[in-house]
């Protein structure tokens, strides 16, 4: 049984060609003309109310990995749920915690002695938001 590359190397010619030709309507110049209404500040976009109090992604010096540091990013979201949840309070407190207490909390989230795998970030965002679940709840009543 053989089977012929032919019509997926088509294809992909075809995506090359298509790529290759200009395109008339994405190809406009923005305009630089400044209106003189439109205040400088209008042009940043505002983060939403709900995300003013997220947890931000991690710097990259946090860690070596986008694993660890996503591990960190969800250690960081438990702790503050749960002293939310401890403390009945239904007030962003994400600036009463830093990274290193993310960091300082590892033992007891950590599930391996690798030291480029030592939790689950699976397990530890469901965890989190499980967590900021029972806040929201909490604080709807």
């Amino acid at each position: 049984m053989t089977h012929s590359l032919a019509p997926t190397w088509a294809l992909g010619l075809a995506a090359m060609a298509l790529c290759a030709l200009p395109s008339a309507g994405l190809a406009q110049t923005p305009n630089t003309e400044p209106s003189g209404e439109t205040p400088f500040t209008s042009m940043a976009i505002a983060r939403d109310e709900a995300d003013a109090c997220r947890v931000p992604k991690p710097p990259a010096d946090l860690a070596e990995t986008t694993y660890l540091r996503n591990g960190y990013r969800a250690i960081l979201r438990i702790l503050i749920a749960e002293e939310a949840l401890a403390s009945e309070n239904c007030t962003c407190l994400l600036d009463q915690f830093t990274w290193d207490q993310a960091i300082t909390a590892l033992p007891r989230f950590q599930t391996s002695d690798n030291p480029r795998l030592p939790f689950n970030v699976l397990e530890l965002y469901a965890q989190a938001d499980a967590l900021e679940a029972d806040v929201i709840e909490g604080c709807a009543k």
